[in-house]
């Protein structure tokens, strides 16, 4: 029996090399991530951070990138969340789901990412800070 297991071992630790190897490593996504992000808000400064976002905007399209959301109200409004983790899903196409008792939407605030082909949940995150970026 011990025989068997030791190849058996080494073929899962070769297999798990290659599939880490194969894989964008984390420094590379994060990289990416931030590129993709510094090209949303080209043109656009940071001003200080809110806790809260008025989510009645007629037309404000929503993005995510890497753990960041971005709520584009304008060419030249956007909200950026860091949300820490959880909503990478809004990405591919996801819902997010947010309960709210107001017209906004305030750090704390806990969102639901879902898929709505299948109806099953795919993530969950906390609200942070959203920080303004203003064109001129």
């Amino acid at each position: 029996m011990r025989m068997v297991l030791i190849p058996l071992a080494a073929a899962a630790l070769g297999a798990g090399a290659v599939a880490i190897a194969s894989s964008p490593s984390q420094a590379d996504r994060a990289a990416s991530n931030e590129a993709a992000f510094q090209k949303e808000v080209s043109g656009l400064t940071p001003g200080k951070p809110v806790d809260c976002l008025d989510t009645r905007f007629n037309n404000a399209s929503l993005k995510a990138i890497g753990p960041r959301l971005i709520y584009r109200v304008s060419p030249k409004l956007a909200y950026v969340n860091d949300t820490g983790g959880g909503c990478e899903a809004v990405a591919r196409g996801d819902a997010l789901i947010t309960r709210q008792y107001s017209s906004r939407l305030c750090r704390g605030d806990i969102a639901r990412t879902r898929d709505m082909t299948t109806r099953i949940d795919s993530g969950s995150c906390v609200m942070g800070s959203f920080v303004p970026y203003r064109g001129s």
